[in-house]
C-alpha cells in the first residue's frame, strides 16, 4: 500500500483549548508569535506533525478561534481532510463555534471528531449532561453524527484515545489526488537567513519535487523549488494533503503575498468573475442586496468583490442553493468545484459559502433564462463530465465512463470523438492533455537521472514507473513510453529507457584521465595488467571505478577476458580476426596458440570470452566458428 498524506484542523471558540490540545497530541507548541504568547490566543496558523508510519503521515493545523482572525481560520480549514471541533466542557457550544460549524459545512468538510476539553473543570456527575448539551447543539450540522471524545490536555486524559481515533478515521478516508496538476495556495511567506524566500501551505492536489520550475499565480512569476521541507525535515517530493515549506529561488519575499497560488501547470484559470452555487447561513442579521460588497475567501485568498443575482434583488433567508455570480476586484486562481466562503466586510458576518460552477464567468442578463443556463453549467456539459471523470481516474473503459458520467451510450460515443480524448490499448480512454503531462514528467525525470548519472545508458523502466505507480495505471504508463519511442522522445535498450537526445558520456572533468587509461591499455597490447592498476595509474578515484568500468564495457571500448584482465576493443577485434584467418572452421587450443602468441594466462580467458560472445562453440576439445 502506498503512503497517504493528510492534514487535520483544530477549530472552535477562542480559549476552548485548541492550541493546548494540539500540544498534548503532538508535543509542539504552535503559538510562535510573541503577541500570541502574551495574549494567549492564536493569531496565525500553527502547524505540527501528529503521526507518521509506513501507511500515513498526518499534520495538524491549529486555526485561530477569535472572530477577528476569521480570515486565518478559513485559510487553514480550506486545505484539510478532517476537523477536530474543540468545545470546552465548562462553556459548551459558543457563538464562534457555531460560525465555525457553518464555515466548515460550506467548505465541504465531512469528516469530523468532537473533542470536549477542560473536563477537569466539570464535576464528574455533570459529564453526561455536558455531552448531551453539546450533541444537542450540533444537531443539523456537519458534526451531527461525529464521535465525541472527552479529554483533558493538561493531565493527558483521553489524549491517546483521541489520537488513535484520528488515525483510524483517516485510514478509512480517501486521500487527495496526487495525480493531478500541482497546486498549493500560499498561506505563509517568510525569509530564512542564508536561504532566501520560503513559502508554506497545504498541497491541494498533485505533487511537487525539489528542483522543479513553478509559477506563482496570478502574477505569473517563474520560480524554482530549491528545497522542500515536510515536518521540518528535508524532502525530495511533497504530495497532496501534506503541509510543506518550499524554499524558492528567483523571487524576493516582498513579491509574494498570502493568497497567491504556487502551480506547476498552466491549466489553472486566472479570473475575476466566477459563476457559483451558494448557500446562506440560517440567521442572517442583514439583507444581502443586489451587488452587495463582499469578501470572498477562496483557498488562502481574501478578495473584495460584489455578489450579483439574476433571479432576485435581495436575499434574507434561503434554504436552497442559489445560482449567482461573484465579481471580484482582484484576480484569483481557481477551477470548477473549488469551495469558498462569502462574508460581509461591514458589519462583519458570514453570509454563506458554496462552490465554483464556472471560473470563466461572463456578463449575463437578469432573468430566468440565465438561471436555466447556470443550471446546465452546474450539472456540467457532457464534455466536462467526461473530462472530470478521466482527470480523476486517469484512464477508464467505455463501460466505466457510462457509470462515472451517467451519460447515455450515444452521447458518450459522440463526445469521445473529440480531439481532447484518446482511446488507447483498444479499450481505455484518457485525456490527450494527460498524456502530454505524463510525457513531460518522464522527460523531467530522465533529464534529472541523466544529469546525475551521465555514464549510464538509461533508467530501468520498472524503476521509472515505481515513482509514478500511485499516480497513473501501468497500462497508461506503458502507452506513454511506447508513444514516446515512436516520436523519438525516448529510446530503449533492453529494459533501460533514456531520452533520445541523450548519449552516455564520461563526465567532462574525467574525460582526459579516461583517455589516458585507454591509451595505456592499448599500448600494453595483449599482455595487460589488472584493470584496477590502469584506473589507479590514471588517477581515477575508487568511487568512480565501478561506474566507469561498466560504461567502457557498454560502449564496447574495452572487452573483459575475465574479472581482472581487459583488452582494448581494437586489439581484441584484431586478435579475433587474426585467429579466424589462421584457423579453419574448427580449431583446438594448440592451433590458437600457434596463430596468436599468447600465454595460457591470457589464451584460456580469451577463448572462453569467444564462447560467451557466441563467436565460437566449444565441442569437447575443439571450438567451431559460428560466424
Amino acid at each position: 500500500m502506498s503512503k497517504r498524506y493528510f492534514t487535520i484542523g483544530m477549530a472552535g471558540h477562542i480559549d476552548h483549548g485548541k492550541t493546548t490540545l494540539t500540544k498534548a497530541l503532538t508535543n509542539v507548541d504552535t503559538d510562535r508569535l510573541k503577541e500570541e504568547k502574551e495574549r494567549q490566543i492564536s493569531i496565525e496558523l500553527g502547524f505540527a506533525p501528529l503521526h507518521e508510519d509506513d501507511e500515513l503521515q498526518i499534520s495538524v493545523v491549529d486555526v485561530p478561534g477569535h472572530e477577528r482572525f476569521i480570515r486565518q481560520m478559513i485559510a487553514g480549514v480550506a486545505g484539510i481532510d478532517l476537523v477536530v471541533l474543540v468545545v470546552a466542557a465548562d462553556e459548551g457550544v459558543m457563538p464562534q463555534t457555531k460560525e465555525h460549524l457553518e464555515i466548515l459545512g460550506f467548505l465541504g468538510i465531512k469528516a469530523g471528531i468532537i473533542a470536549v476539553t477542560k473536563t477537569d473543570r466539570v464535576d464528574e456527575e455533570f459529564i453526561d449532561l455536558v455531552k448531551e448539551d453539546i450533541l444537542g447543539e450540533l444537531e443539523g450540522t456537519v458534526f451531527e453524527n461525529s464521535p465525541l471524545m472527552m479529554v483533558d490536555s493538561l493531565s493527558k486524559k483521553g489524549i491517546e484515545e483521541l489520537k488513535a481515533l484520528i488515525i483510524e478515521t483517516l485510514k478509512q478516508q480517501e486521500e487527495r489526488d496526487s495525480r493531478g496538476a500541482f497546486r498549493l495556495p500560499i498561506d505563509q511567506v517568510f525569509t530564512v537567513k542564508g536561504q532566501g524566500t520560503v513559502i508554506r501551505g497545504t498541497v491541494y492536489e498533485g505533487s511537487v519535487k525539489e528542483g522543479q520550475l513553478l509559477k506563482i499565480m496570478p502574477k505569473g512569476h517563474e520560480v524554482r523549488a530549491r528545497q522542500l521541507q515536510v515536518h521540518h525535515k528535508p524532502a525530495v517530493e511533497a504530495f497532496a494533503g501534506q503541509r510543506v515549506a518550499i524554499n524558492l529561488s528567483g523571487i524576493a519575499k516582498d513579491e509574494i503575498e498570502r493568497g497567491e497560488v504556487l502551480v506547476l501547470s498552466d491549466q489553472f484559470i486566472v479570473t475575476r468573475t466566477i459563476d457559483v452555487a451558494i448557500r446562506v447561513v440560517e440567521d442572517l442579521d442583514y439583507l444581502v442586496k443586489q451587488r452587495t460588497p463582499i469578501k470572498c475567501h477562496i483557498g488562502t485568498a481574501e478578495v473584495m468583490g460584489r455578489i450579483v443575482f439574476f433571479d432576485r434583488n435581495e436575499l434574507k433567508e434561503e434554504t436552497d442553493e442559489i445560482l449567482c455570480q461573484l465579481r471580484l476586484e482582484e484576480e484569483i486562481v481557481t477551477k470548477r468545484g473549488d469551495r469558498f466562503i462569502v462574508r460581509r466586510p461591514s458589519p462583519q458576518e458570514t453570509i454563506g459559502g458554496g462552490w465554483v460552477i464556472d471560473p470563466r464567468g461572463n456578463k449575463y442578463r437578469f432573468g430566468k433564462q440565465t438561471i436555466v443556463e447556470l443550471e446546465k453549467k452546474k450539472v456540467g456539459t457532457p464534455t466536462e463530465r467526461i473530462s472530470a471523470a478521466l482527470y480523476e481516474a486517469k484512464s477508464l473503459t467505455f463501460e466505466d465512463l457510462i457509470k462515472s458520467t451517467a451519460l447515455d451510450e450515444a452521447t458518450l460515443k459522440e463526445v469521445l470523438k473529440r480531439e481532447e480524448f484518446l482511446l488507447y490499448s483498444g479499450k481505455e480512454y484518457t485525456l490527450v492533455q494527460l498524456i502530454e503531462a505524463i510525457e513531460d514528467d518522464l522527460v523531467d525525470k530522465l533529464e534529472e537521472y541523466h544529469r546525475k548519472n551521465p555514464m549510464r545508458q538509461g533508467l530501468n523502466k520498472a524503476e521509472l514507473y515505481q515513482g509514478m505507480q500511485k499516480l497513473i495505471p501501468k497500462n497508461l504508463f506503458d502507452f506513454v513510453i511506447e508513444n514516446g519511442l515512436k516520436k523519438d522522445v525516448f529510446t530503449r535498450k533492453d529494459q533501460f529507457i533514456k531520452l533520445a537526445s541523450f548519449n552516455p558520456h564520461v563526465p567532462k572533468n574525467w574525460e582526459k584521465r579516461t583517455e589516458n587509461l585507454l591509451t595505456e591499455l592499448k599500448q600494453d597490447g595483449l599482455k595487460v595488467r589488472y584493470l584496477k592498476d590502469y584506473f589507479k595509474d590514471a588517477g581515477i578515484p575508487d568511487q568512480l571505478v565501478t561506474e566507469l568500468k561498466k560504461f567502457l564495457e557498454e560502449q564496447q571500448l574495452i572487452v573483459p577476458l575475465d574479472e581482472q584482465y581487459y583488452w582494448h576493443k581494437e586489439l581484441f577485434q584484431d586478435t579475433v580476426n587474426q585467429l579466424r584467418k589462421q584457423t579453419g572452421a574448427e580449431f583446438e587450443v594448440g592451433d590458437a596458440k600457434h596463430a596468436v602468441d599468447l600465454s595460457r594466462k591470457y589464451m584460456i580467458p580469451f577463448l572462453e570470452r569467444l564462447d560467451t560472445l557466441g563467436l565460437t562453440k566449444r565441442v569437447e576439445n575443439k571450438r567451431i566458428w559460428r560466424r
